[in-house]
């Protein structure tokens, strides 16, 4: 296994990178801003967890095809664009919150889990980052590249848990706010969807393979 002296390196390493709002973290503050806190923290645990797959893939090599493959990249990207649109487009045509005479419904939270499972696994960038990041602090005289690929993947997971929770918590407190003000709810909903819309755009757009 890496030195500890290594893994507090890779740790404010990763720590820096996820502090910065990417992607992911739009998701989250989006779902906690439309859906609520609950929403957002599942939405994490879903991101999370899609972290942890990409490492075990990582550590089995199968990332690299993905990273070697311009059809495998394009394929996976255009999916993950694909899903972003389609949540894009059932955000907009959800009204259920604008109905002042119905009480609001509560998030399908096992949903939740799986739409942010979905949207981080579909992101080539992130297996590629994690390809990328990774095998720069394993020390090949410290053992198999495998297990301390995993290792520091669930480093990487467990700061990433705590970083975009943070956000989770916060935007939860904002939309909660805000949907204490339905007149507003309209806006919100025609503004997370367009969120939605533009990661899904940009994802096909921006996301060419380095």
């Amino acid at each position: 296994m890496p030195e500890p002296t290594t893994i507090l390196l890779f740790a404010g390493a990763a720590l820096a990178l996820l502090v910065v709002p990417g992607p992911s973290v739009i998701y989250i503050v989006t779902r906690g801003i439309h859906q609520g806190r609950a929403a957002a923290i599942v939405s994490v645990v879903g991101v999370t967890t899609a972290t942890l797959v990409h490492t075990v893939l990582a550590a089995a090599g199968l990332s690299a095809i993905l990273a070697s493959s311009a059809v495998a990249f394009s394929i996976v990207k255009y999916a993950g664009s694909a899903y972003l649109v389609f949540l894009a487009l059932r955000t907009w045509l959800d009204r259920s919150a604008e109905q002042l005479d119905v009480p609001r419904p509560a998030a399908n939270l096992r949903r939740v889990f799986l739409e942010g499972l979905l949207v981080n696994l579909l992101n080539p960038k992130t297996a590629l980052f994690i390809l990328a990041l990774l095998p720069q602090f394993v020390e090949p005289a410290r053992g198999a590249a495998g297990p301390q690929i995993l290792l520091l993947g669930g480093i990487l997971a467990s700061l990433g848990l705590l970083s975009d929770g943070t956000y989770a918590f916060a935007s939860g407190s904002i939309g909660s706010w805000l949907r204490n003000r339905r007149s507003i709810a309209g806006v919100q909903r025609r503004v997370s969807a367009a969120i939605y819309a533009a990661l899904g755009i940009g994802t096909a757009l921006l996301g060419e393979r380095r």
